[in-house]
């Protein structure tokens, strides 16, 4: 039976150190930093819809790909795959589910400097006021 446990202080520290003790033989543990929150997500997107309806130096690009171009402004990798039918190649990876609450927290803000620099129109107002609370 699988268990997570968010590790906010010493009760929840001592829970799982007694889940391991306990843990079978064999039994796998992993310890990561959290994902992005569904917040942050939210937030993205609309950021992302913002600056893909604003067209920024002439680029009529979807949020998906405006979301791969600031994903690889900050360094994540993506890897290209030949497709079965001879189309050439797609790519693989740019998923921001998988990104940390603090890359998210990255990612956000050089999606709101890039908009900011660009004039995009924010729908968020807290963006407006120049705040980047993620």
């Amino acid at each position: 039976m699988a268990q997570t446990v968010i590790l906010h202080g010493a009760s929840q520290r001592s829970f799982a150190k007694q889940m391991i003790d306990r843990a079978p033989a064999g039994a796998v543990v992993t310890i990561r930093e959290a994902t992005r929150s569904t917040d942050q997500n939210a937030k993205m997107w609309a950021m992302l819809s913002d600056v893909s309806r604003a067209k920024p130096e002439g680029r009529h690009w979807t949020p998906e790909t405006w979301k791969c171009a600031f994903m690889h402004s900050l360094g994540h990798q993506v890897k290209f795959c030949e497709g079965l039918d001879g189309s050439g190649p797609f790519p693989l990876g740019f998923r921001s589910s998988r990104l940390t609450v603090k890359q998210m927290i990255d990612l956000i803000e050089v999606i709101q400097e890039y908009g900011d620099r660009h004039g995009v129109v924010w729908t968020d107002p807290a963006l407006c006021d120049g705040r980047t609370a993620a």
